[in-house]
């Protein structure tokens, strides 16, 4: 997992396995499906608490991406860059966190 520079700007970029790349993806059509649910059951004038039931689903979805996320970019790109002498990734990382937590 490097960094790289895009179109000569500053903007940073994560280079993934197919495998990782592959699992996330799969994550997130998985999140899309249930937002699709989501959508169709207010069409459908749905019950609340089971539209409700059915968001914290996709709340915890989101998260298990997140963590998974976070832990490989905590293992893979923060280490890297701590190895590499660049500790403004530790304040980086704290302000992703923060947001995080919200």
């Amino acid at each position: 997992m490097s960094d790289k520079t895009v179109c000569g700007c500053c903007e940073k970029t994560t280079v993934r396995s197919d495998e990782e790349r592959t699992k996330l993806i799969h994550r997130l059509n998985r999140i899309e499906g249930q937002i699709r649910g989501i959508r169709k059951m207010v069409e459908k004038d749905a019950y609340c608490a089971d539209i409700l039931i059915q968001s914290a689903a996709v709340n915890a979805a989101v998260n298990a991406f997140n963590r998974e996320l976070l832990a490989s970019h905590i293992r893979g790109c923060v280490a890297r860059d701590i190895r590499d002498g660049k500790d403004d990734v530790i304040d980086e990382l704290v302000v992703t966190l923060q947001k995080l937590m919200k």
